[in-house]
């Protein structure tokens, strides 16, 4: 067997696709690490560094990206150490302090302060970032369905998820439906080609997801006496710290951020905006992309002027439920 810190080889390597306006770029991460990337727009631009969840890869931000470029940004799409092209690290280090420092680093190489999109595990990973270093400069930061306090139960299912196909898939069609098992809600595409973005073929010509396997070392399923993968106090900790202008998006029928979840956030982070999309769940940009892409672009026009304090149950609802 191949060591799973050994990047097997790939006969499907995704590159950006051939009709996109994305510039291959990338990164060196902490300790060397390359971190690969796409640009939409010009770096004279204001920059929006989209940052993925655990198991995702930055293909999952190409149309919000497109769309920010179209609008006058530059977004950049980054795979996360151990995901999509990004380098798989030689001691299966994907830990928290690796995240965090790698996401310094890339800050830092940036011509100037960045608005950060994160999800799940890329906005968690930015909300210690920027709330435990004063001196990282960022503009602004969305949080996409992510808040220091989440629900165990939805966690686990996402860990869970990733953990039962390490064996791989014989088809797309399997692809198609371990991801319509997990996100009934969803329907499924009628193109499966698009699925391959997040995906390797090996030599043995099986489907593998587009991370390395020792990433689920350091994904730990929470519990009543185990966190997982990020401390909530710590988390807090950060929150408290954060001065930028905040947006949270939060997905209506999301199992991993609840509504008071999102609430417990508005009372760390009191200048926060909150937003909940009808229709979609804890992939939030997936479910309801043109609407959460708008949700973001309306927040980054309007946080050109610094925020103002409100209350922490305000929210602004954009094709919200609540």
């Amino acid at each position: 067997m191949t060591p799973s810190h050994t990047r097997p080889t790939d006969q499907s390597e995704q590159k950006d696709r051939p009709n996109s306006s994305a510039v291959p770029a990338l990164f060196i991460g902490a300790n060397g690490l390359v971190l690969r990337a796409s640009r939409f727009g010009e770096l004279t631009a204001p920059i929006v560094l989209l940052l993925h969840g655990g198991g995702q890869t930055r293909h999952a931000w190409s149309d919000t990206a497109q769309t920010l470029a179209g609008a006058g940004y530059c977004a950049i799409t980054l795979d996360a150490r151990g995901h999509g092209e990004s380098d798989w690290c030689a001691h299966g280090d994907y830990s928290t302090a690796s995240l965090v420092a790698d996401l310094d680093a890339v800050i830092r190489t940036l011509p100037t302060a960045p608005i950060i999109v994160g999800a799940s595990m890329g906005g968690l990973t930015a909300m210690l970032a920027l709330g435990e270093d004063a001196s990282l400069p960022c503009s602004a930061l969305v949080l996409v369905d992510v808040a220091p306090r989440l629900e165990q139960q939805g966690v686990r299912r996402i860990i869970e998820f990733m953990r039962r196909h390490q064996d791989g898939f014989d088809s797309l069609e399997q692809v198609r439906d371990a991801i319509a098992a997990y996100n009934p809600h969803r329907p499924p595409p009628s193109d499966l080609s698009g699925l391959r973005k997040n995906l390797r073929q090996q030599n043995d010509g099986r489907l593998y997801w587009h991370w390395d396997p020792a990433f689920l070392d350091h994904a730990r399923l929470p519990s009543d006496t185990s966190e997982g993968m990020f401390e909530r106090v710590r988390l807090e900790r950060a929150a408290r710290k954060l001065s930028i202008p905040v947006l949270l998006i939060r997905g209506y029928q999301s199992d991993v951020l609840s509504d008071q979840g999102a609430r417990e956030l508005l009372n760390l982070v009191t200048h926060a905006h909150y937003v909940v999309l009808n229709q979609a769940g804890h992939m939030v940009a997936g479910d309801r992309n043109t609407i959460f892409t708008e949700a973001v672009l309306g927040f980054l026009q309007a946080s050109r002027t610094p925020p103002r304090k409100r209350a922490a149950s305000s929210t602004f609802d954009h094709g919200a439920s609540t």
